[in-house]
């Protein structure tokens, strides 16, 4: 222990001795590690680290399966028959979102929550801190009026009152008694904005009847597996109940469970859509530590050539290499812990930034924290860069004949680490090549995403959710009244140009089709698209092109026939060559029934991307909000202005509530933002690598500028001689830029073959840009050699500036 306090002092001296090396060494570490300990905070509790429930890996998600293999929500009905008929879950239940208005303060608010099956909480095995579970009898029919608030809730809008439990709070007007807080520390990763729940309240009895909501495909379902079940045993019985009917539970067409159903586990379930995302971030900062661990070991090399004589002195008064390797390690480790120290604070900063740049879907976004298990991670990271960093300049300064470096210079000695320093420079510009290759794919596929019409002018449009709630509104005239008026108030604002409801907004998020039949082909049920109920002044608000016909306007009324539009691409695959204006169509939920009234398509505009930019899943139709079914109680409003959409936020929301100042507005964005946000997760992957690029070029631009300073300390002789015989300024600087430019060569040359390897991973990431983009990799080529060229300049023009006269004097 003493040896090693020893060793440990003349470690801190050296550095003492050398800030500039210290804190260059320092920074670089400390950006490495930071990095790689931000992203692992995120990737751990994502990817890694058990769900936060008992025995989380029995929980299991439970999919209706598609014709394409597609995820489908259940049916309750369906729901119904697998609770009863399985043998291998302990317990199932199901959800769907609910956002209840809360309303007595100055303005309702509009909180997130689910209603859910009595047996949820159970299912994942958490039980509220404060009062009691969901109880059978709770989810009912008409059953009473319960919910269960999240932790976070109960502080925020009930100053954590010990008492709430039995008290009555308001939504929607209605009374709701509370029964339970969850804790604190409870994570719902199926719903991670919930903030209350209430039970589901569905309808067992009725099965027959097809027409209800308990036979709709909306309803999540999750299950917990029994502790004696194995997961594969549980997926046969779930396919062995859907394979074998049973007259107690009659399915329609659309709940036969013939293609089976999709059994996961939750965790997979969950990080599907993000974890090759994850995965290649993760693999992009572990290549800036190694880019960061290269460039640090050159300058150790750098400073151990230097130090040659001092280890030769030591080894001549007796010390024995195992001593002088241990020195060396000791300092390598300091190095690191320092470097580490430092990334601590880098990675705070890192994750707070990962938090604010998070995609709206990333699952656990409140479990990415420094916590006990990303500081071990960061000490182990840290320990192991520390050895790593000191075998190869340890090797290096022990491994000669440590006596003759008594009667040589620092300079002449540096020659035999020069190969060493020259193939870790090359390593750089190669990893460096395979993180701005994958950079700029990405950056190449999200230009050519933004450059997709999305179908609508995004330009000077304000859009928000209003959603009415209350006993008030329980008929649809009622509804529609309110909505009539709200619209009216805010046309007459001053800078509003034109407004609208629908029933969804393209790339928010909302995501809802209805079936299609056309009287042409009256037996094809399979049909569907995308449902818009809009108010007349939509499509002039959106800017969507009328292709042929006429658009929605206000004798669309439900005392007349009812008129319909469909989208470009909709129309043009029914009714191929032909003109769709007057073919009739039915539309909705109910579209099989022989006495439901056909409807005329009047119109065909522009295809307008709903769920993404990257999809082109465009079939759509459009109906007057007074001609449909039902009135919705969500819909979005549109308006277009006539200058600056954001300035006029806070005018139309006076304007609605003046109308009903109990009713919540919420989802406040310009079309823009909605537009930019539908492709957040591109873009949260993008800046990360693009960091990650540009750290890797300077470390790249750093590494060959040290080595070609060193190569010019060395070579002063040379170099002296060979202007002495008559070399020119030209050849000097050529034969510095040279050896600079063969470094870059090689590391492209190498990083070539890495980025075709690596890019596979990002293939999920790319929209119309091939993983092999030769333009991609011709501009990173380029980029790399003009940095390259910078940073032989200075070098270059030291080289150039040698004496000849002096130097062979010094020799």
């Amino acid at each position: 222990m003493q040896i090693f306090f020893h060793d440990f002092r003349y470690a801190l001296r050296q550095l003492r001795k050398n800030p500039g090396f210290a804190c260059t060494a320092v920074l670089i570490l400390g950006l490495g590690i930071g990095a790689t300990t931000a992203i692992f905070s995120a990737v751990n509790p994502i990817l890694f680290e058990p769900l936060p429930y008992p025995h989380g890996s029995r929980i299991m998600m439970i999919w209706y399966a598609g014709g394409d293999g597609s995820r489908i929500p259940q049916t309750f009905h369906t729901n119904r028959e697998l609770v009863e008929r399985n043998h291998s879950f302990e317990a199932i239940a199901v959800m769907k979102p609910w956002e209840p208005a809360l309303t007595g303060a100055d303005h309702p608010e509009r909180i997130d929550g689910q209603k859910v099956s009595a047996s949820y909480f159970r299912t994942l095995g958490v039980a509220p801190a404060l009062g009691r579970d969901f109880r059978p009898s709770d989810d009912v029919l008409h059953g009473p009026r319960v919910v269960i608030l999240s932790d976070r809730s109960w502080r925020a809008y009930f100053g954590a009152d010990s008492a709430i439990v039995g008290r009555d709070i308001k939504l929607d007007d209605d009374n709701y008694t509370v029964i339970g807080v969850m804790p604190s520390a409870f994570d719902d990763v199926l719903a991670p904005s919930a903030e209350i729940w209430s039970p589901l309240q569905y309808d067992p009895g009725d099965i027959v009847s097809q027409q209800t909501r308990e036979w709709g495909h909306h309803l999540r379902m999750v299950g917990r597996v029994r502790p004696d079940i194995s997961v594969v045993q549980a997926r046969s019985d779930l396919d062995l109940i859907a394979r074998s009917r049973v007259p107690e539970f009659p399915r329609p067409a659309w709940a036969s469970l013939d293609r089976g159903l999709i059994v996961n586990r939750l965790q997979d379930d969950i990080v599907s859509g993000v974890k090759p995302a994850l995965l290649a971030v993760l693999g992009a900062v572990i290549l800036v530590l190694l880019i960061a661990c290269v460039n640090v070991t050159n300058l150790l090399l750098a400073r151990g050539a230097q130090r040659q004589g001092e280890f030769a002195m030591r080894a001549a008064l007796g010390a024995a290499r195992p001593r002088l390797i241990r020195q060396l390690l000791t300092e390598s480790l300091l190095l690191a812990f320092l470097g580490g120290a430092f990334g601590m604070f880098v990675a705070q900063f890192g994750i707070r930034a990962l938090v604010a740049l998070s995609p709206p879907g990333l699952p656990r976004v409140d479990a990415i924290r420094l916590d006990g298990t990303v500081f071990a991670f960061a000490l182990g990271i840290t320990a192991v860069v520390g050895l790593v960093l000191g075998l190869i300049p340890a090797r290096h300064a022990a491994g000669g004949d440590l006596h003759v470096g008594v009667q040589k210079n620092s300079v002449r000695t540096a020659s035999g680490q020069q190969w060493t320093r020259r193939s870790l420079v090359v390593a750089e510009v190669a990893i460096a090549l395979v993180l701005l290759v994958s950079a700029g794919l990405l950056l190449r596929s999200l230009q050519r995403l933004f450059v997709i019409d999305p179908g609508f002018d995004a330009s000077q449009v304000l859009t928000m959710q209003v959603q009415e709630s209350g006993h008030r509104f329980n008929d649809d005239g009622a509804r529609a009244r309110f909505f009539t008026q709200v619209l009216e108030a805010v046309r007459q604002i001053p800078g509003v140009a034109s407004a609208a409801f629908t029933s969804q907004l393209p790339l928010s998020g909302d995501f809802e089709s209805f079936g299609v039949q056309f009287q042409s082909d009256p037996n094809d049920n399979s049909e569907a698209g995308f449902r818009y109920a809009v108010s007349p002044g939509y499509f002039e608000a959106m800017h969507i092109p009328l292709r042929r016909g006429r658009l929605l306007d206000e004798h669309d009324v439900p005392d007349s026939p009812q008129a319909v539009l469909l989208s470009e691409s909709f129309a043009k695959r029914k009714f191929p060559g032909q003109d769709p204006l007057g073919q009739r169509v039915r539309v909705g939920p109910d579209i099989g029934r022989a006495d439901r009234p056909w409807a005329t398509i009047v119109g065909v505009v522009g295809d307008v991307k709903q769920a993404s930019l990257a999809l082109s899943e465009s079939d759509a139709f459009y109906t007057s909000t007074s001609q449909w079914s039902w009135v919705d109680n969500t819909q979005s409003l549109v308006i277009r202005a006539h200058g600056d959409a954001a300035a006029l936020t806070p005018a139309i929301k006076n304007a609605v509530w003046s109308v009903d100042r109990d009713q919540p507005i919420v989802r406040v964005a310009t079309m823009e933002n909605v537009l930019a946000t539908s492709e957040a997760e591109r873009k949260f992957v993008l800046i990360l690598f693009e960091a990650f690029g540009l750290v890797a070029l300077v470390l790249a631009a750093t590494g060959i500028y040290g080595v070609l300073s060193g190569s010019v300390t060395e070579r002063m002789r040379e170099i002296g001689v060979r202007v002495a015989v008559g070399a020119t300024r030209g050849d000097i600087l050529a034969l510095i830029i040279r050896q600079g430019i063969m470094l870059t060569v090689f590391g492209v040359m190498i990083g070539l073959a890495g980025a075709m390897a690596t890019s596979q991973a990002l293939i999920t990431l790319l929209f119309g840009v091939s993983r092999l983009d030769p333009v991609t990799y011709l501009g990173v080529i380029a980029l790399l050699a003009g940095v390259s060229l910078i940073a032989c300049g200075l070098p270059a023009w030291r080289a150039v500036q040698i004496d000849p006269a002096r130097t062979l004097r010094g020799e």
